[in-house]
């Protein structure tokens, strides 16, 4: 059977580790000014990159419809979680309005007869680029300061700019005519992206209250237009509940935009570009450049038939579930470490979905093809290894987990000379063999990271699950389950807890495991030692620790008593029968 390394490519950039911060975060405004990194810039890398997702391809043909005047919604909305591609989508169809020129596999993503062929006008919003203090450079001399200035000049330039002059130096919305003039007799695309960041920069300020009535005149505009267009950004999840570090903007906005929309008559048709279903064909997509199909089957059907050998070892499925499926449309990503990412770590205010998964799993990849190690047929949660410095940074910075530093540095994978427990584990145990001690620690560990305290932890019939492979013994992955909950000083061992580690040192465990560092014979020479110091004095002549008559002289040659010590080993007197020794 093929190995994990003669299955799968991953891309160059992947490989070489050479993975910039700003390859994490699409930026909408830098690939509409053309500052944008290559893999976001150039049309034909972006969509190489890109998995089409059912949501991205119906995004693209009702915004493609519209531009032709055939159809399709005048307002859309993408909502998802913060993470979740929403910016990632607004690129996509900057890149479609331009008519996708390069573009190798269109017919991947959208109709090729759909793609606009003429010049569309596009002009675009990016919150977290606005200033409206200072104003933002737009070219030609002139800043804008509010949303409408800048989409006046993004649309007809400085002409379009000087219709809505006075509105965005007064930070008043201009009306749905005066937007309207702006689009000509040609396609539009509005895109706004970041709203949420955008209001708190100006909370409390006069164009907080001026946000609804310019999205009202901005819905009627497009919507009197036929060929217009306008898509909009929304970081909120289930129940208009959002999670994110600007929860508090995205739901204002999203009220506001409900507001707007039901007083321009017009309904926002909502998308979610990426399900959770597909985010895993997402990374797939961007991580891999070729995956061996039918190698990958091959692993898939070995590591099924040992889910059948071990079915009394491992967790029942879930209603409606079929993990075979999910590990093939997942390949080469263990079925076990997408559930972790999506259903745990997810759950973490600090961490955003797609994004925080792609630098996980790039770093997770470039250190796994940097040490191939045997038997490897697929990526486990044990691959993401938190002695990899560059995997430490991701939990204590981006994922804010600092505090479990030193749980990482005990128990699980020391980062410097001296050796965590885990390690120790394998050394002792499992020498010539897989570092189980280390895949037991590392799953524990990640599993530990969830916001929701039911959430946190693994039980242990899911960490064989999690860590079985073939080449691997699961008698030796409960072996070392066990050797590791016996000496873990962090463990939680409170009654019917999960396997999870706690932030605070379990003192008990911490005192057996430093006493069985103890030399027992140092320990004797030193108490002895001591007995003989306090013992000493010029009163007495000290014999210590007589082992019979022999060791005590007949005669006082100095005039000082003896004073004859017996040793703890020679003799014990017993609280329950208090009698002279017969040494003594």
């Amino acid at each position: 059977m093929k190995t994990l390394f003669e299955i799968c490519s991953p891309c160059p950039d992947i490989l070489k580790g050479d993975i910039r911060e700003s390859d994490f975060a699409a930026d909408l405004a830098q690939v509409i000014n053309g500052t944008a990194p290559p893999e976001y810039a150039v049309p034909n890398k972006f969509f190489a990159n890109t998995h089409p997702t059912q949501g991205l391809k119906a995004l693209l043909k009702t915004v493609c419809q519209r531009l032709q005047g055939v159809g399709g919604s005048p307002v859309l909305r993408l909502d998802t979680q913060y993470g979740g591609g929403k910016t990632h989508s607004l690129i996509a169809l900057t890149h479609a309005a331009q008519g996708m020129k390069g573009v190798a596999n269109i017919q991947e993503f959208i109709d090729p007869e759909l793609v606009p062929t003429i010049t569309v006008r596009l002009a675009a919003f990016d919150g977290e680029n606005a200033d409206s203090v200072n104003g933002r450079p737009l070219g030609n001399g002139l800043r804008a300061y509010t949303p409408w200035g800048e989409l006046a000049y993004g649309l007809a330039g400085v002409a379009g700019y000087e219709k809505v002059r006075q509105s965005d130096i007064e930070k008043v919305a201009p009306g749905a005519a005066t937007i309207q003039e702006l689009f000509g007799n040609q396609p539009v695309l509005i895109l706004l992206d970041e709203l949420s960041i955008y209001l708190r920069k100006i909370k409390g300020r006069k164009e907080q209250d001026q946000l609804t009535p310019f999205l009202t005149a901005l819905f009627k505009a497009v919507s009197s237009s036929e060929k217009a267009c306008v898509v909009f950004t929304l970081a909120v999840g289930k129940e208009g509940r959002a999670t994110d570090a600007y929860s508090q903007e995205n739901e204002f906005v999203a009220e506001q935009l409900d507001e707007a929309t039901k007083v321009a008559g017009r309904v926002a048709t909502l998308l979610n570009p990426t399900t959770e279903q597909e985010t895993v064909q997402v990374l797939r997509r961007r991580l891999f450049s070729y995956i061996d199909e039918n190698a990958a089957e091959e692993v898939i059907g070995n590591y099924e038939q040992l889910w059948i050998n071990h079915r009394s070892d491992l967790p029942i499925e879930r209603v409606s579930a079929d993990r075979v499926d999910d590990f093939r449309n997942g390949f080469p990503f263990h079925p076990a470490l997408i559930d972790l990412l999506t259903d745990k770590l997810s759950t973490l205010s600090t961490f955003q979905r797609v994004r925080g998964m792609l630098r996980l799993l790039t770093r997770t990849i470039a250190h796994l093809w940097q040490e191939e190690p045997v038997n490897t047929y697929a990526i486990h949660l044990h691959h993401v290894n938190p002695g990899y410095i560059p995997i430490r940074d991701e939990i204590t910075t981006r994922l804010e987990l600092g505090r479990f530093d030193p749980v990482i540095q005990n128990d699980v994978a020391a980062t410097e000379k001296e050796t965590s427990l885990a390690q120790q584990l394998d050394a002792k145990w499992y020498a010539g063999l897989a570092p189980y001690a280390s895949f037991v620690a590392r799953n524990i560990l990640w599993n530990s990271f969830a916001y929701n305290n039911n959430l946190q932890g693994i039980d242990e019939v899911n960490l064989r699950y999690a860590i079985l492979a073939s080449g691997l013994d699961i008698s030796f992955i409960n072996d070392a389950r066990q050797r590791f909950i016996a000496e873990s000083a962090y463990l939680d061992d409170r009654p019917a807890a999960p396997l999870r580690f706690l932030m605070e040192v379990n003192l008990g465990v911490l005192i057996r495991r430093q006493t069985k560092q103890v030399d027992t014979n140092e320990a004797r020479n030193l108490l002895q030692d001591r007995i003989r110091t306090i013992f000493a004095g010029k009163t007495f002549n000290l014999i210590p620790f007589a082992g019979g008559a022999y060791d005590v002289a007949d005669d006082v040659s100095d005039g000082r008593p003896n004073l004859v010590l017996i040793s703890y080993d020679a003799e014990t007197v017993r609280n329950e029968a208090v009698t002279v020794p017969q040494l003594v």
